[in-house]
């Protein structure tokens, strides 16, 4: 019992850490320090390029929007509270910035490897490794083809594992209207794929 008391007090000091040390690199930042941006962006240049992936499914676009989303880090610094958490702040930029590329390109590639995002992490299966094959290709086409607003929710809740309540302030919705979409979701890629809820071995739409 000791032993997982001590795990989990060493847990909690590691988050209040890095909490502090983002919040002193947001009031660094303020100040128009340059160090603090690229010290902000090598610690959350992969959230923000995951999610923009994600919605958009073509790696050069996330790449230009994990530019820009940096950009309006430093850009609106002062608007930014230091003693909230930095990451809700990214999710919903990148996540307005990928909306509006959808909306004006209308189309988009395939994401690679979204089986894995989907089943690995959160039912904390690390050996899992997603095939390339049809199976997984039409998990792919199936992410691409959902309505922008489930594709959000599947984006934020799946790849980046999200709570709901998480979700839900990031899109500024209901937590049931995120449980919603997370349904039509689920339902929409099973019918796409013909498939049952474990036809595919080893992902799972539901959640908690």
């Amino acid at each position: 019992m000791r032993r997982v008391e001590y795990k989990e007090s060493n847990e909690d000091e590691t988050k209040l850490l890095a909490i502090t040390e983002t919040k002193n690199l947001v009031l660094k930042l303020q100040e128009g320090n340059l160090d603090a941006l690229g010290d902000l962006y090598d610690r959350f240049n992969r959230l923000v390029y995951r999610t923009a992936l994600g919605v958009t499914g073509d790696p050069e676009s996330a790449s230009d929007l994990l530019q820009e989303v940096f950009l309006r880090l430093f850009r609106f610094a002062a608007r930014i509270d230091p003693d909230r958490p930095l990451e809700p702040w990214l999710y919903r930029m990148t996540a307005n910035l990928s909306y509006t590329w959808v909306k004006r390109r209308r189309w988009a590639q395939p994401i690679e490897d979204v089986g894995e995002w989907l089943a690995g992490p959160r039912k904390s299966q690390p050996t899992y490794r997603a095939e390339k094959n049809e199976a997984w290709k039409q998990v792919e086409q199936a992410i691409q083809q959902l309505p922008l607003p489930q594709r959000m929710v599947i984006v934020l809740y799946y790849i980046n594992e999200c709570s709901l309540q998480e979700v839900s302030e990031i899109l500024e919705i209901p937590s049931g209207t995120v449980k919603s979409r997370l349904h039509y979701a689920r339902q929409s890629l099973k019918e796409h794929m013909s498939i049952q809820d474990r036809a595919v071995k080893g992902i799972h739409f539901e959640f908690t």
